[in-house]
């Protein structure tokens, strides 16, 4: 494990726009995005998860459906902690 911690993830499946899953060599997957708060909100969640949009649903104004939530595990990595992690020449920062 890295100096970047371990964001436990709770989805609801339900919300998932079946459209959006797609299928790869390996199995059906699905992009979705984890967005991070500067600090935890009121339920004590870190971040929240959403189903990826593409670009173009973007400039539409479109947003991806809210998944579900994520907390960090122990302690909140830094900034600094997960910066480093990001540039530390690895190709994967985790």
């Amino acid at each position: 494990m890295n100096k970047g911690g371990i964001l436990r993830l709770s989805l609801n499946v339900s919300n998932i726009d079946k459209n959006k899953l797609y299928k790869g060599k390996k199995g059906v997957y699905l992009n979705a995005a984890v967005l991070l708060k500067d600090e935890p909100d009121e339920y004590g969640n870190d971040g929240m998860i959403v189903q990826d949009v593409s670009q173009e649903e973007r400039k539409q104004g479109i947003k991806g459906a809210i998944l579900g939530n994520g907390k960090w595990a122990g302690q909140r990595p830094t900034g600094e902690q997960v910066a480093a992690d990001i540039d530390d020449g690895d190709e994967i920062p985790f």
